[in-house]
């Protein structure tokens, strides 16, 4: 794999830098760079739109599912560019789980269906995965679709499920044969969410947001048709849909947007009158972790362009969302190492609205956007998606053979 960047490549970079600039609104930048999750659905929707217009929205989707052909590092340019402007990330659960698994498994009235709602942004998409007896142990959910005719009758609980009030549909895990190995009993099944059955329940985290959801199923009637793929092969879907979120779950742009967050801290917070960025000791944790998130954009980059590898890549990816994970709550600890106590003033998500505007004071000097959300989001990062604890074990199995 060829580690520079081409005159063409520049090129190509500049080319989305000037679109993001001319076309991503400013007030929805600005609530994008206070960094709670999750952001305004209207915001995400309206630069979804934007981006769909122009044939951007899905890049990493294959040509004949209108993707942009971009090879992977063009991909990964253009993620940056967004990112590094501020804007809004679009939907993981739409674009990034479901869409891939439908335009690989699914049928062609799936495909005509959803497909394009996905890609537009029209309609927004819940993981319903995890419950609360199966998260790490995900094969032992309790989850059941039983067949009715040409109905299924659903009926269990999910748990961690992102953004659920929000969303229009659901891509769910549920057991339609209780009798066989737990993985083949497991059938990958879309429910509309506004079904009859349905409850959302938020869970509040530790940042204050309403991130994450669980969802009760009580006797929910799904159409057979919704079913993916045939009966009983949800757990070989769900394996593709893992290792999309776990390279994407590297959160190699995040990184990047809080390590530029950090050196600002750093140049205007001072020790004994000096910048912090220039007393060695602290000068030394930014270049590490400046170091380590250039070693991971190159990882990440080697496994998109599906380069050779001895490695299993289901294992591969996996230590892509372990590195990923602890390289996020180191930028954004030392982020608090930098402000002090300063790091302790309270900015929740009301604040964030009424300080949003052109003229808006900042709540207080030397104020950060989004530092305080970002560092208690990030105490979940190794949890979401898979713990890190399960992502070592799949390591050591698939890479080690242990």
């Amino acid at each position: 794999m060829n580690l520079q960047f081409s005159r063409a490549d520049e090129i190509f970079r500049d080319g989305i830098r000037r679109f993001v600039r001319e076309h991503l609104p400013a007030d929805i930048a600005r609530r994008a760079a206070q960094g709670f999750h999750p952001p305004p659905r209207a915001d995400t929707h309206v630069w979804n739109r934007i981006l769909f217009e122009k044939g951007w929205s899905a890049p990493h989707w294959p040509i004949e599912h209108c993707g942009t052909g971009w090879n992977a590092l063009r991909r990964h340019l253009f993620e940056e560019e967004c990112y590094q402007a501020g804007a809004p990330e679009l939907s993981w659960q739409g674009l990034r789980l479901v869409g891939p698994v439908l335009y690989t498994f699914g049928s062609e009235a799936q495909k005509k269906r959803y497909l394009r709602g996905i890609r537009s942004g029209d309609e927004y998409w819940v993981q319903g995965f995890s419950e609360p007896g199966a998260g790490s142990d995900l094969v032992a959910l309790k989850t059941t679709a039983v067949l009715d005719g040409d109905r299924y009758i659903v009926n269990g609980q999910k748990i961690w499920s992102s953004e659920a009030q929000f969303a229009d549909m659901g891509f769910f895990l549920v057991k339609t044969d209780t009798t066989v190995k737990p993985q083949r009993g497991i059938s990958f099944l879309l429910i509309d969410m506004k079904t009859p059955g349905i409850t959302v329940r938020p869970i509040t985290l530790i940042d204050g947001g309403p991130e994450v959801n669980e969802i009760f199923l009580d006797n929910v009637v799904v159409p057979a048709e919704n079913l993916v793929g045939e009966a009983g092969q949800g757990w070989s879907y769900a394996k593709a849909l893992f290792e999309n979120e776990r390279t994407s779950g590297a959160h190699l742009h995040t990184i990047r947007r809080e390590l530029d967050k950090l050196k600002r801290i750093a140049t205007r917070e001072l020790c004994n009158g000096v910048p912090l960025i220039e007393q060695p000791a602290f000068s030394r944790a930014v270049a590490e972790v400046d170091v380590a998130a250039l070693a991971l954009e190159w990882s990440v980059l080697r496994v998109l362009a599906n380069e050779k590898s001895a490695y299993d890549a289901n294992a591969r990816a996996s230590a892509l969302k372990v590195r990923g994970a602890m390289l996020y709550q180191r930028v954004t600890e030392l982020q608090i190492d930098a402000l002090g106590l300063r790091s302790l003033r309270l900015f929740d998500p009301d604040t964030a609205a009424a300080a949003s505007g052109e003229d808006a004071c900042e709540p207080w000097p030397g104020y950060i956007p989004g530092l305080m959300a970002g560092h208690l989001f990030g105490r979940a990062i190794p949890i979401a998606g898979g713990t890190n604890e399960v992502q070592k074990n799949i390591i050591a199995k698939l890479a080690f053979g242990l």
